[in-house]
């Protein structure tokens, strides 16, 4: 049976979608990350990057959000593009697209506007603007046609929507009036039985919310060993 690791992230949720769009059976193996189990020599013998997600599939092992919904679908079958060398191209362009800017660019934006101490101008400004961007690109991509790739739901669309949904927390109120053609591709995945039951997910399990010291030095080492010297 596959095992999935899994802590309530963006990241996860991509490949909880997959696993429930698929049917597959697979043990969620929960990681709290607030709690520092992603540091632990069994799980980095997993995934070295000490990072949720990962799979195991057997003896493969496979980590980085984007990797693993690859993995699966070309292991399936499913929720792939035609197979054509053009759509190929353009699957691997987009969910790399997520993994390298949306993604990335997103978690910083919020990183310095939200968490980071003293607070610098040109970082702010700098992510937000890089968030604003990859996401406009989006918008306009969504806006020519229904899916990320072409007319047919594959794992570029489960690899945007895990992070499409924190918009509104990137952004802030209305965030959505500038970005209609995200919110209606994020709502016809969120009325997906698949999507409602990755939201199930995370409450079968009881993960550390509190952003306390604990939580600060796992998540943030920088900013521990920056209050560690003051």
């Amino acid at each position: 049976m596959l095992k999935f690791y899994y802590h309530p992230a963006p990241n996860p949720a991509k490949v909880a979608l997959l696993l429930e769009e698929l049917g597959l059976p697979y043990e969620v193996v929960p990681v709290d990350t607030r709690k520092g189990e992603q540091f632990t020599p069994a799980y980095r013998a997993i995934n070295p990057n000490s990072k949720t997600p990962a799979l195991e599939d057997g003896d493969v092992k496979v980590f980085d959000s984007n990797a693993i919904l690859l993995y699966l679908a070309e292991k399936t079958g499913r929720f792939l593009p035609a197979n054509t060398p053009v759509a190929r191209g353009e699957l691997l362009s987009w969910l790399m697209f997520v993994a390298s800017g949306v993604g990335p660019f997103s978690g910083q934006s919020v990183h310095f506007n939200r968490v980071a101490p003293e607070p610098k101008e040109y970082p702010q400004k700098r992510y937000a603007y890089e968030a604003q961007r990859h996401w406009g690109i989006l918008e306009s991509r969504l806006g020519q046609q229904h899916y990320v790739v072409g007319d047919t739901y594959t794992v570029a669309d489960m690899a945007v929507w895990g992070w499409a949904r924190a918009i509104p927390f990137i952004f802030g109120d209305g965030a959505w009036d500038s970005r209609p053609n995200l919110k209606r591709f994020v709502d016809e995945i969120n009325a997906r039985p698949a999507a409602a039951r990755v939201d199930a997910l995370k409450d079968r399990f009881k993960f550390k919310t509190e952003n306390d010291a604990e939580a600060v030095r796992f998540m943030f080492p920088t900013l521990a060993a920056m209050s560690a010297k003051t």
